[in-house]
Formats: structure tokens, sequence, C-alpha cells
């Protein structure tokens, strides 16, 4: 079976975790990473994670391309930025699009096989390509990290607007609402993956370029948290990666559909009218899917070239 092709839609260098579903996905032989593109506030700098940490995998053939930047008085904190100080986007040695936007549509359009939009960062990308060529929700499934409907963040009961919805509403909105097939990791499930213990010592041990790269972000980005655990000791919450997971596999978690909306305030709701949405809602087996988010970490990078 060939691979998946995969675009990447990240706001990389806000949470940690981005960095590590990066680092997933491109040691996963299942997805064909075809376009990064970055999402919310300074997206020139996310890029710039991105351009680094595929070349440091061996992997510049990727196309890294700039999305749609917010307004600066709006944009979130640049926590990586001394990893990438001296690392400007004219070293790296693949393609490079200042238009993300259309450098996604292009990717969709362009594609014989449909393709799978995966998104861990705000919509406002993803509302602007719609808003382009509506015709991407024909040749492409949409696959995120977006939402809490039953559970709130560190397993509360009371759901939240989550992050990647409430800080761009309007476009998570037109995103809920185009008509394309849609799969979500809502915090509920995404909500308790953290790597600690024999598990993620394993990790940090491991001389993998890529990993050793992870972990240079992470010590980095530790520094500018207040509340960060250890680098030493465990990850942070690991929202990103069940999406990559979603985007091959569903094996470890239960599914539901819902019908969905996203209110005003930045909540995502279950509606009458709302859009069908399979979600991934519960654990049929976390440590199972945590030995296997282990295991591909600890993977060799793959190239479809090569698979």
């Amino acid at each position: 079976m060939s691979a998946i092709p995969v675009i990447l839609d990240t706001d990389i260098g806000t949470d940690i975790d981005d960095t590590w579903a990066l680092a997933m996905l491109l040691k996963s032989p299942e997805l064909d990473l075809r376009l990064v593109t970055t999402a919310d506030g300074d997206t020139e700098y996310r890029a710039r994670l991105v351009a680094r940490l595929l070349e440091i995998a061996g992997r510049s053939d990727v196309p890294v391309a700039v999305g749609v930047k917010a307004e600066q008085d709006h944009a979130p904190g640049r926590h990586q930025l001394p990893w990438v100080a001296d690392y400007g986007l004219s070293r790296y040695p693949g393609p490079v699009s200042h238009d993300g936007v259309q450098a996604l549509i292009d990717t969709v359009m362009s594609s014989p096989e449909p393709v799978t939009i995966l998104s861990i960062g705000p919509l406002t990308n993803l509302r602007a390509a719609l808003l382009r060529e509506p015709r991407i929700t024909q040749r492409a499934r949409f696959v995120g990290m977006q939402g809490s409907i039953r559970v709130g963040y560190a397993g509360s009961a009371t759901p939240v607007a989550e992050y990647n919805v409430a800080q761009d509403v309007a476009s998570a909105a037109v995103v809920f609402s185009a008509p394309w097939e849609m799969t979500l990791t809502p915090v509920d499930t995404c909500g308790d993956i953290v790597l600690e213990g024999e598990r993620y010592q394993r990790l940090l041990g491991h001389d993998d370029a890529l990993l050793q790269a992870v972990f240079a972000n992470y010590r980095v980005w530790s520094k500018n948290q207040a509340n960060s655990p250890d680098p030493g000791q465990k990850s942070t919450v690991l929202f990103d990666t069940v999406a990559v997971y979603l985007a091959y596999a569903e094996e470890f978690v239960n599914m539901e559909t819902l019908q969905l909306g996203i209110t005003s305030d930045g909540f995502t709701a279950v509606k009458k009218q709302g859009k069908p949405i399979r979600c991934a809602m519960t654990w049929r087996d976390r440590g199972a899917y945590l030995d296997h988010l282990t295991q591909r970490l600890l993977a060799p990078i793959t190239h479809p070239a090569m698979a």
C-alpha cells in the first residue's frame, strides 16, 4: 500500500508538542509528507524551525511554506527562537514559498491522489485556502487536533475553548462547516499523552539526530516556561502526536461521529445542525499508544522514495 500524501499545517514554536509531532510524522512510513505550512503569529519564524528540523532529518526535499501572519499584537510567543537565531530560510536547501495558502492549494490540486491535511494549529491558513479555492474539499480530507468536547485540559470534566479553535474562531467555523471528511482528536483523548519513565529515558538516550534536535528544542523552550516539566525526566503533553497517529490508524482509540459546530466564544459544541465529524473520544488502549509513539520516535526517518 502506498504512503498517504500529507500536508502538515502547524504553529510549531509556541507549544513544544508540534516539534515532537513533526518528528513522529517523519518517522511514520504510512505518511508521505508533501508540504509543511506554518500558521499563526510569526509564521516566518515557524518556517525557520521547520526548515532546520527537515534539514537535520535529511528531508530537505519537503517544501516549506510561510503561512498567513497574525497581527503582531496577537502573535504568540516565539519560545524556540534561540534554536534558529542564526538559521534563515535562505539556508534551507529545499523549496521555500512565502505564500503558504497558495502552496497548500497547489499541492492538493496537483496531487493525483487525495491529500490528508494534517492540522495541528489554528485554522487561519485553511480558511484562506477554502475561500481562495473551495474545490480543495473534493481532493482532501482533514485530520486535526482541535476542540474540547466532554473533557477539558488536565482531565477536567468541564470542556474549554481549546487553543487551536479559540485563537481564530472565525476560521475554525469556516473549516468545520466545509464539505470535506473530518477526523479529530479533541483534548478528550490527546490531553493526557505524556512520555515519562522508561519510555522517555529510551528516547533521551538515543543518538538519532532528529530526536536530539527535538530535545535541544525542548530544553530551549522549557527555559521560557514557568511550569515546564524537567526535560531530563518527561515530556509535556504531546497533544499533536495523536493527530499524526489518526492520519494513518485508529486501533488504539474509540471513535464516535458527532455533529459539531463552533460557538462564537470558541467552544466545540455538539449541535443538531452541526457537521458530522469523526472524533477520537476515549482510549481503547492508551498504554499501547504510548508504546507505539515511543517506537515511532526511536525508528529511522522514512523517505517515500526509499519505501
